[in-house]
């Protein structure tokens, strides 16, 4: 069986460290990127089963990097789960059609059911 992949948008270097050793002890493989700008070609190149999208990263931004990706008929499939640290989070990932979204600072337990609660739904 093939590793599940995750890409991970943000660019808190710490958060990407953390995030990625978590999930690649459990089995995933993980890609990251600290702009956003340039989505639609690295989802094309690399074809994660779900994104992990900041709010505040550099370039266009969480939401609309998102929207981008759920305006593709090719990508819109895969789920977005929005991490970032916002008052207003529940907004701005509906506002960016989001499948989901977790709270910074989060959980690590949470945030690894939910990315596996989405990528059982895909199957």
């Amino acid at each position: 069986m093939s590793k599940k992949k995750i890409l991970i948008f943000d660019d808190d270097a710490a958060i990407l460290e953390v995030i990625t050793i978590i999930f690649e002890e459990n089995g995933y493989e993980v890609r990251i990127s600290e702009t956003s700008h340039d989505i639609l070609e690295k989802v094309a190149e690399y074809h994660p089963d779900v994104i992990l999208m900041d709010n505040w990263i550099p370039k266009i931004g969480g939401v609309e990097a998102t929207k981008l990706l759920k305006n593709s008929e090719e990508f819109n499939h895969i789920p977005v789960i929005y991490v970032t640290a916002n008052n207003d989070i529940a907004a701005l990932a509906s506002e960016a059609k989001a499948d989901d979204y977790v709270s910074k600072p989060f959980n690590l337990d949470d945030l690894e059911e939910m990315v596996a609660k989405h990528i059982k739904e895909q199957v």
